[in-house]
């Protein structure tokens, strides 16, 4: 993506859709540290490269936590923001993450399921007693893929959509994500970046109707790089 810093790549893009590899801690849309974010980068880069006068649409469907990197579809008119927050919110659109956790799940694949509570002023979630005024059922799918110096790689699945959800489910287990500032408690070195990756999304086309599948690998670095390529089932 040129004219921007950091550069997004850009793994599809029609009149309707766009489709990136946000980087991690990019922010998806603006917030409080004022840092660049994706939602006004790609607008930006979309005026640049189209030459379009005044104000860009960019609708936001989706997002990701700002230490998180992978694949994000944006909508590029109303209409089809309205179709994939529609399939967000019916669970329509397959969201897929790669993860590294310490130590490793009793089952080898299973399904987690937590409610959870947000705190608005911390910005924590916990998982709760299902009858806590505010709790929000997290229900997602994992398989190990491999395991290796005390850390597991495993595919995650995601069935809806709770704010750190992976993260909190994941350490409410006793498998923290690896580099997890937040909920990693001691195990997570000081400034480690965090093993959570969106590794695959697939959506039908909010206009054309066509089955759509974008994948991104996550970074050769550590602690991905403890398993070849091939294991990441993309």
């Amino acid at each position: 993506m040129a004219g921007s810093s950091p550069v997004i790549p850009v793994l599809y893009e029609d009149n309707h859709v766009i489709v990136v590899v946000k980087p991690p801690n990019v922010p998806t849309q603006e917030d409080d540290s004022r840092d660049p974010d994706l939602l006004t980068l790609i607008k930006a880069d979309l005026k640049h490269r189209h030459g379009k006068p005044g104000n860009v649409y960019l609708g936001l469907v989706h997002r990701l936590d700002r230490p998180v990197g992978g694949v994000m579809v944006f909508a590029k008119t109303s209409k089809a923001a309205s179709r994939l927050s529609d399939a967000v919110r019916t669970r329509t659109i397959r969201k897929v993450y790669s993860a590294v956790l310490h130590g490793r799940p009793k089952q080898p694949q299973g399904t987690l399921r937590h409610h959870l509570l947000k705190k608005e002023r911390t910005n924590m979630v916990s998982a709760v007693p299902a009858s806590k005024a505010g709790a929000k059922e997290a229900v997602l799918d994992y398989r190990v893929l491999g395991s290796q110096d005390g850390l597991s790689l495993v595919q995650v699945e995601l069935h809806t959509g709770r704010p750190h959800q992976i993260r909190v489910q994941f350490a409410t287990t006793g498998c923290p994500l690896v580099g997890d500032q937040r909920y990693g408690g001691t195990l997570a070195q000081p400034g480690q970046q965090i093993a959570l990756w969106s590794s695959i999304l697939e959506f039908s086309h909010p206009v054309t109707k066509e089955g759509l599948k974008f994948t991104s690998r996550p970074p050769k670095s550590f602690p991905w790089l403890l398993w070849e390529e091939a294991s990441y089932g993309l």
